[in-house]
């Protein structure tokens, strides 16, 4: 019988502990992590009660950060960003700069260094990707514009933040802490510059390595051990290349593991089998990403809720406030309508695991304090509490600020060119057109079929890049959210032959056929299905004729089967299957 059993302990404490308050959690409607980060807390030694190996669970935390960020890297989509990227490129990067710079303001007013301020302010920047994915998912918003824009936005958050955390090492004793101790020295003022220039280029080898090298070897590899058929050693291929090339990219290179996993997620989604290995990593992840919450959970000190209340108070309005409304008035900036900003500024009001692992580097190089660790822990935990409460103020909120604002009327739609169709589109033009909501796959496929037999299409978009690419190719298309009055109104509804509309939230296509029908009562509606039950519940809505993509596709193929056979082409015609 073996005597070191600490790491059972901690599993199974953590574990069990983790499981009862996650569920309570989710029965609260909240997300699954506040319980992990409360498990963590009552297993601390800050608490009373059964204590976990603080060392042990830090180790385990590393894997967890590894585990993180290999994820992030796997859910990273390149294409996603640049569809919007005119947003949420520019908009993350100045949200990043006007948070970090009242989380310096803030934490200088109380007296604290400089360096401590700045990884004090950038923690408080970065919104939590799980937290984000988990609300959008939940409220059917992750395939909407609204949900994309969110979910660049934090895209962006996340190559900001691998990029701090490979900086901040170099820079540290810059920054008034203590550099890591590399090949047994520290880095002095004299050869900080030196150590930055290293860093920077020993990371620019990294990503060139895996970019030419990775991007190859790794989906071969996979490739490679698919075909033997052994669903463990496939899992096994995948977790092996995100801890091997995190802990190479470290040894090798220098750079920091997390960095290191990050790009090994990139490389595997690069895979053809990238679904499967997410699928089938998923449970791992999630049991090692459960574990760094726990960690987490365990570096915080309750009583400074108690010691400190009025700091606390000041971390969540910048989280929840301050955050929120310079997101909300950069979206309206950039002219997208105001469900946008709300939707984005909801995403933001809350910090994640980015902030957990920036305070855990920022005090393992002596940069901030426990104290300011303990404030980043107390403002996640309340922030991710209320976020959920966040999203469903949106609705009436938006309503209260239409009905008696004015301005807020204005400043959504006010001066906006993309909002009105261009006037060079000639008036015969827009009777008896076909006006398509949403531009998405399907709607392309179809507004290129009418397009080549000289139909009429209006298209209307939420995505202000595609509306203004649409105009460059000639095509009527207007900017807008089609549930509102004002865009079917420009889409020229009232002379329409039909209406077409992609998958959306069914809330949504209700609102949007009653807006039609008061317009245009004859009008005729299409409408689109990502599922089976979908599709029924619309059917019974009786809003339009419904189209499941699965279902037309058996239609065609056995309408193809049919023909192939031997039997009439007439009497095989596909017919619209539910």
């Amino acid at each position: 019988m073996p005597h070191e059993v600490d790491l059972i302990i901690l599993l199974a404490v953590g574990f069990g502990t983790a499981l009862v308050f996650g569920y309570l959690a989710a029965r609260l409607r909240l997300p699954p992590l506040i319980g992990y980060l409360i498990a963590g807390i009552i297993i601390s030694p800050n608490t009373p009660g059964v204590v976990g190996d603080l060392a042990l669970a830090n180790q385990l935390a590393e894997l967890g950060v590894m585990f993180l960020m290999f994820g992030v890297g796997m859910h990273f989509s390149l294409s996603d960003l640049l569809a919007v990227r005119r947003i949420a490129l520019p908009g993350a990067m100045l949200q990043i700069a006007v948070a970090t710079l009242m989380g310096i303001g803030l934490t200088m007013w109380w007296g604290w260094s400089l360096g401590a301020a700045l990884v004090f302010g950038l923690s408080l920047s970065c919104a939590s990707t799980v937290v984000l994915l988990r609300a959008l998912g939940d409220r059917g918003l992750l395939e909407s514009v609204n949900g994309k824009i969110a979910v660049g936005w934090l895209l962006v958050e996340d190559l900001v933040m691998v990029l701090v955390l490979v900086l901040l090492p170099a820079t540290a004793t810059l920054l008034g802490g203590e550099a890591p101790v590399q090949d047994g020295h520290a880095a002095t003022d004299q050869n900080i510059w030196f150590t930055l220039f290293l860093t920077l280029l020993k990371v620019s080898a990294f990503i060139a390595f895996m970019l030419i090298v990775g991007k190859r070897l790794i989906p071969k590899i996979m490739l490679l051990v698919a075909r033997i058929g052994s669903r463990e050693l496939f899992t096994l291929t995948v977790v092996a290349s995100a801890v091997t090339i995190a802990y190479g990219s470290y040894v090798l290179f220098g750079v920091s593991m997390a960095l290191g996993a990050f790009f090994a997620g990139m490389v595997v989604k690069e895979s053809d089998f990238s679904h499967r290995a997410e699928e089938e990593t998923l449970p791992l992840r999630e049991i090692f990403s459960i574990l760094f919450f726990v960690s987490v959970g365990m570096l915080f000190n309750p009583s400074i809720i108690v010691e400190q209340p009025l700091q606390i108070l000041g971390v969540v309005a910048i989280i929840m406030l301050g955050k929120t409304l310079a997101a909300m008035a950069l979206v309206l900036f950039f002219r997208y309508p105001l469900n946008t900003a709300l939707t984005v500024g909801a995403s933001l009001a809350q910090i994640g695991e980015f902030s957990f692992i920036l305070a855990t580097l920022g005090l393992s190089l002596k940069l901030i304090t426990p104290e300011a660790q303990n404030l980043i822990l107390a403002g996640a935990l309340i922030s991710i509490t209320l976020n959920s409460f966040m999203f469903t103020a949106i609705e009436p909120v938006q309503r209260w600020i239409r009905e008696r604002s004015h301005l807020a009327r204005l400043l959504e739609r006010s001066a906006d060119p993309l909002a009105m169709l261009p006037d060079e589109v000639d008036q015969s033009y827009l009777k008896n057109q076909v006006v398509m909501v949403g531009y998405g796959e399907v709607g392309r496929r179809i507004a290129k079929s009418l397009q080549e037999q000289n139909i009429r299409v209006v298209i209307a978009e939420e995505n202000r890049e595609i509306v203004e690419n649409l105009r460059n190719k000639g095509i009527a298309a207007v900017s807008g959210n089609a549930t509102e009055p004002a865009v079917l109104i420009q889409a020229h509804i009232m002379h329409a032959r039909m209406l077409v509309v992609s998958p959306m939230d069914i809330l949504y296509v209700r609102r949007m056929a009653e807006i039609a029908r008061q317009l245009n009562p004859g009008i005729e509606i299409m409408l689109c299905a990502e599922s089976i039950e979908e599709a029924r519940v619309l059917e019974q809505e009786n809003i339009g004729r419904v189209y499941y993509a699965k279902s037309e596709m058996a239609s065609n193929m056995t309408h193809h089967i049919l023909v192939q056979m031997g039997f009439d082409e007439r009497e095989t015609a596909p017919k619209t299957a539910h």
